[in-house]
């Protein structure tokens, strides 16, 4: 039921009566005893999508700590002669 309260704030425009006739229908079109299984068929879809933000969130933060290669810091030493022997 949260679930359709949320829908109904996104929407805007679905009052108490709405909702409660939206419930009827989808009570009527899956029956009392599937009713269960969808919601816990939302709620591992919502799970991964949540699990697979968090992992891109952790690649992000990881790609923004890795250090410079070595070779680049030596390159960009202002305090050293860069230029190549010979």
């Amino acid at each position: 039921m949260h679930t359709l309260i949320i829908i109904a704030g996104i929407l805007g425009g679905i009052g108490t009566p709405e909702l409660i006739l939206i419930a009827l229908v989808v009570l009527l079109l899956f029956g009392g005893s599937k009713i269960p299984e969808l919601m816990k068929g939302v709620g591992k879809g919502v799970r991964g999508f949540k699990e697979g933000l968090k992992g891109i969130d952790d690649d992000i933060n990881e790609s923004g700590k890795k250090e410079p290669d070595k070779n680049t810091q030596k390159a960009n030493d202002p305090g050293k002669d860069n230029t190549p022997a010979g």
